[in-house]
């Protein structure tokens, strides 16, 4: 079994000591710190959000001023917060953005996601069933987020990575690869971080 990596590293351990519902939390911290994306007060779409880990880190982050929304077509368990609220929605559901707008009372502030797709193995297959996954994600946040507001999602090198990335510079001031330490050494996740989104509104 020396091919599969160790699902049990330090940050799966630390996750489950401090209460975090997956290691994916440290990648949202990391991030988060480094690039100050999420400020109190916010309103936080998080996208393709099972099994809550992202939430978990976000909630404290907005504070009681902010609010974060989570989607996922997947269950999840609740997160017990009178400032949250999930929807187990396909993310292309057309009714999805007005009921969003309407928990948050306003346009998002950011756009996130960690979602990954079901892997075939195939490298190719992965890599565009992954770039798909972030063009949802995006499509939902073209119609939430805010003008000058931010997008972070999960994508896998590759070709179809550098097409997606081409496509946030239309619309972005900034996009940017980034890569958190608790990223797994042996893995091709990145992430793409776009900052101030140009909206049909704001322009």
């Amino acid at each position: 079994m020396e091919a599969v990596y160790k699902r049990k590293d330090s940050y799966y351990l630390q996750a489950k000591k401090e209460g975090f519902r997956s290691r994916a939390a440290y990648k949202l911290t990391q991030i988060v710190q480094a690039e100050r994306i999420v400020r109190g007060g916010d309103c936080v779409l998080d996208a393709g959000a099972a099994p809550g880990g992202w939430s978990q880190v976000l909630l404290p982050l907005v504070g009681n001023k902010g609010k974060v929304a989570a989607v996922d077509i997947l269950p999840m368990e609740p997160l017990h917060a009178e400032n949250f609220r999930f929807f187990q929605d396909d993310l292309s559901l057309p009714s999805l953005p007005a009921r969003i707008l309407g928990f948050f009372g306003r346009q998002a502030d950011v756009v996130l996601s960690d979602a990954a797709p079901n892997t075939s193995g195939i490298a190719f297959t992965d890599q565009a069933r992954s770039a798909d996954l972030v063009r949802a994600v995006f499509s939902l946040a073209r119609k939430t987020l805010k003008d000058g507001g931010t997008f972070l999602a999960k994508i896998f090198e590759g070709p179809e990575a550098d097409a997606v990335f081409k496509e946030l510079q239309a619309e972005f001031e900034k996009v940017r690869r980034i890569r958190p330490a608790a990223t797994r050494k042996e893995s091709f996740e990145l992430y793409l971080l776009a900052k101030g989104f140009k909206s049909q509104e704001g322009s």
